[in-house]
């Protein structure tokens, strides 16, 4: 009890969020996000509320751990999701699969091979998706890449990340938890390219994620050949964090 109401002190004081969805706070105040220096060495953790703020961004020192996973199916089109409306960052915009955070918990803390973000993209695949564990095996996911960007949501929230980039190809049963995903659908290249087509054009009111954005415009489509040709370990670069902001 003591706990919650330091909860709700610490909450009140942060400025009146009373809109926010039940469920999206419960995860804002209890997830603690992976604090890391630009070279992305462990320096600390935070919750995922204060690493989100602005305010606390623009201090320099929310930058936090954070995955975009890519999946794909076996003809090679990636699955994309509309984030709810409820969702505290960037509601209802089209991203890539799965966008989330490995927690400042052991299991996804493994610097191996970045199993701890592996670890964390299966949690968060069956979270946000319905994907059983056992259509997205860890080891089936392939790390290819890590970006550092930072990117204003809107006048309070924002996002400092590096991201690491996680690419797998599997079939899988998908089935949407609506307090995080309001809309999902499978693109090819070229659907995905009239996408891009609408969002800039402003039609139908179509968004896409900044991080999304970021991999498309950089990485996305060079990347996707390698899935289809079956030659994507010759992408992966690990050792260069790519600096996009």
């Amino acid at each position: 009890k003591n706990n919650s109401n330091l909860l709700r002190r610490s909450y009140s004081a942060m400025g009146d969020d009373s809109g926010m969805d039940a469920v999206q706070r419960r995860l804002m105040f209890d997830d603690e996000c992976i604090l890391v220096d630009e070279c992305d060495n462990v320096v600390g953790h935070d919750t995922k509320y204060n690493c989100h703020l602005m305010e606390k961004i623009e201090t320099g020192k929310m930058l936090h751990r954070a995955f975009s996973v890519f999946l794909f199916n076996s003809k090679y089109e990636l699955l994309l999701q509309q984030r709810s409306a409820t969702k505290v960052t960037f509601p209802l915009v089209w991203t890539n699969t799965c966008c989330s955070h490995p927690l400042y918990r052991e299991s996804e803390l493994v610097p191996e091979n970045a199993l701890g973000v592996r670890n964390a993209a299966q949690r968060k695949l069956l979270d946000e998706l319905g994907i059983p564990a056992e259509d997205v095996p860890v080891d089936q996911f392939t790390p290819l890449g890590r970006m550092l960007y930072k990117a204003p949501s809107d006048g309070k929230w924002g996002e400092h990340e590096l991201d690491y980039l996680l690419f797998i190809v599997r079939d899988v049963a998908v089935n949407p938890n609506p307090d995080e995903v309001a809309d999902i659908k499978y693109v090819n290249q070229e659907e995905l390219k009239e996408l891009l087509r609408k969002a800039d054009a402003g039609e139908e009111g179509l968004k896409l994620s900044p991080w999304f954005r970021l991999v498309v415009d950089n990485f996305l489509f060079k990347w996707w050949d390698h899935v289809q040709k079956g030659t994507l370990t010759e992408a992966i670069d690990m050792k260069t964090i790519h600096k996009l902001i």
